[in-house]
């Protein structure tokens, strides 16, 4: 009866291992797994990588829109952020968080899946020639994944990143 119970359980974690959107193997973890961590934690984070950090209003505010907020941020994503800024060796400086004002969906960044990156010449060039063309989005805006399956959207005026995981941190 253990056997049967252990080949049970292993099959089980196995399915959900390879299923697609969940673990690492399928993909991106399901949003309500994610690890959320504070604005506080996040800017420690940030300042120790040497990571910058603006905002049109000035301030930090998660519902207000005019601020860059990190209240809620998935660790992932700070960790990608941390992962980027070391592989590309680029000024890094990020203009949106998990504010207001952003499109909704699982993988928003309300949700705490998405950073805004100002555009920088190093840094676009980094993604541009590191990471696989994709095609364009639904609004016209070319799109690069990494390696890890993060994905790089160039939206004009900054560049929009989806954080599945940590990039390899």
């Amino acid at each position: 009866m253990r056997l049967r119970t252990f080949s049970t359980t292993l099959a089980l974690a196995l399915t959900a291992l390879f299923a697609p959107g969940v673990g690492v193997l399928g993909g991106a973890t399901e949003a309500h797994a994610a690890t959320k961590i504070s604005h506080a934690t996040a800017t420690s984070m940030f300042r120790g990588s040497g990571i910058t950090w603006s905002s049109s209003g000035g301030c930090s505010d998660r519902n207000n829109p005019t601020c860059t907020s990190f209240d809620q941020l998935n660790l992932a994503s700070a960790q990608g952020a941390q992962t980027l800024k070391s592989a590309s060796g680029c000024s890094l400086n990020i203009t949106g968080g998990t504010e207001t004002g952003h499109a909704s969906g699982t993988y928003s960044h309300w949700n705490g899946y998405k950073l805004d990156y100002s555009k920088y010449t190093c840094l676009g060039n980094y993604i541009k020639n590191t990471f696989t063309y994709i095609g364009v989005r639904g609004d016209g805006s070319p799109q690069w994944r990494s390696g890890s399956g993060n994905i790089y959207a160039d939206e004009g005026n900054h560049w929009d990143v989806t954080y599945y995981n940590c990039g390899g941190c």
